[in-house]
């Protein structure tokens, strides 16, 4: 299994290490071409308005096509942004994978970033979560479940093969929200070599 993160900025070299740990072969994605051969790919945290670098590189147009075909996504934080299909103050999205609707920086500034302990639906109820000026679901779509919440909102969520957290899992040595991204990409890849 080869799982790509988008290494335009954000903690790329912490879902790598993620990956790896799980068995996967994990690969940064800074070109088109770096998308062949791939099962799945990742969506770091960082800087959400640095990401709209995809669309001169071209990657966005790929990535809006991947999603319409189901392909397996995962976005933390701002890649949570960049998955969803609505954002507060942005005319469309980028790249529209998961039937959310978010609020950039919700929590606050970075001052205001903190660290917690969840309960997450199928992985237990001590999931380490990192947050850091992170969005907010303000409209879950009808396909869309929630996973986890905290303070009245949905913190981790998935329709079909894309998940999103609005925290940041890469920044601990916990792999269950990357396992289960695992667990979706290989499911989909067993389903394609049927």
């Amino acid at each position: 299994m080869k799982i790509g993160v988008l290494a335009l900025q954000g903690a790329v070299r912490e879902h790598l290490r993620s990956l790896s740990r799980l068995g996967v072969d994990a690969v940064p994605v800074k070109e088109i071409s770096d998308l062949d051969g791939l099962d799945g790919l990742v969506f770091p945290g960082g800087e959400s308005t640095a990401m709209t670098l995809l669309g001169r590189s071209g990657l966005l147009a790929r990535l809006r096509t991947l999603a319409r075909e189901g392909f397996p996504m995962f976005g933390t934080c701002a890649g949570m942004i960049l998955l969803s299909n609505e954002v507060e103050g942005q005319d469309e999205s980028e790249i529209g994978a998961i039937d959310l609707a978010v609020v950039r920086n919700a929590s606050g500034r970075q001052v205001h970033s903190f660290e917690t302990t969840l309960e997450v639906e199928g992985l237990g109820k001590d999931v380490p979560a990192v947050f850091i000026r992170a969005p907010s679901v303000t409209r879950l779509g009808p396909g869309v479940v929630s996973l986890a919440w905290h303070d009245g909102s949905v913190v981790v969520a998935r329709q079909g093969n894309v998940l999103v957290s609005s925290f940041h899992p890469e920044l601990t040595d916990d792999l269950r929200i990357h396992g289960l991204f695992v667990d979706i990409v290989a499911k989909r890849k067993k389903e394609q070599d049927r």
